[in-house]
């Protein structure tokens, strides 16, 4: 399989994550261009008309995307695989997890480009701190759930997880842990596994 990344991308961060959980991190080839939002690169636009990553393609061909798809995808390689639980509520709980996580990051990124993309003459403040207050609302919510984590790995808590690593990447000034010492502690906990620490998110220009 190919997978097209760039390194600074948390929804390509889900799926490395996911297969490194999975034990098949090493059927995938990364393959890393120089996406951006406003940057289209014609090979990823080729397999997927968004352009956007990650994107997989499968030994047969077919063009995957996005995280979510792929994510389901990996795992219905794996028989067995708690990825996705089998039992409906669990289950559910964790697709509301990624779902709140993905949520998340959307206004993350957003944000970013807001102060980092858009002209500064034309930079929309109240846009900004609409976003931050998705930001803090999904936070705080997730240190709701936080309790109900425990030590468990699937879509859900790796989706969390990458989330929160995201802020730590592009919102340094931004104390997340702040008020959420449930959160922080899993957080602690749950980033030393070596599917995290194999997939760290850092500027191209970094080894």
């Amino acid at each position: 399989m190919k997978l097209y990344v760039t390194t600074t991308s948390p929804f390509v961060r889900k799926v490395l994550v996911s297969a490194y959980e999975l034990g098949i991190e090493g059927r995938i080839e990364r393959q890393e261009r120089p996406i951006h939002v406003i940057r289209r690169v014609a090979e990823v636009v080729e397999q997927n008309p968004l352009g956007q990553v990650p994107t997989l393609i499968a030994d047969d061909g077919m063009a995957i995307f996005d995280s979510r798809v792929i994510c389901e995808y990996l795992h219905g390689l794996v028989p067995g695989s708690g990825l996705f639980p089998a039992e409906p509520k669990p289950r559910l709980q964790a697709l509301v997890e990624q779902a709140l996580a993905d949520g998340l990051l959307n206004a993350a990124l957003l944000g970013r480009q807001e102060l980092s993309v858009r002209p500064q003459e034309k930079s929309w403040t109240g846009w900004y701190d609409a976003m931050m207050a998705k930001i803090v609302s999904a936070l705080d919510r997730f240190e709701d759930f936080a309790p109900g984590f425990g030590e468990r790995i699937d879509i859900g808590t790796i989706s969390a997880a990458c989330a929160a690593s995201y802020l730590d990447f592009r919102y340094a000034d931004f104390d997340w842990r702040a008020g959420r010492p449930r959160l922080a502690n899993w957080y602690e906990a749950i980033s030393r596994r070596r599917s995290f620490l194999e997939t760290t998110l850092r500027l191209p220009t970094q080894k």
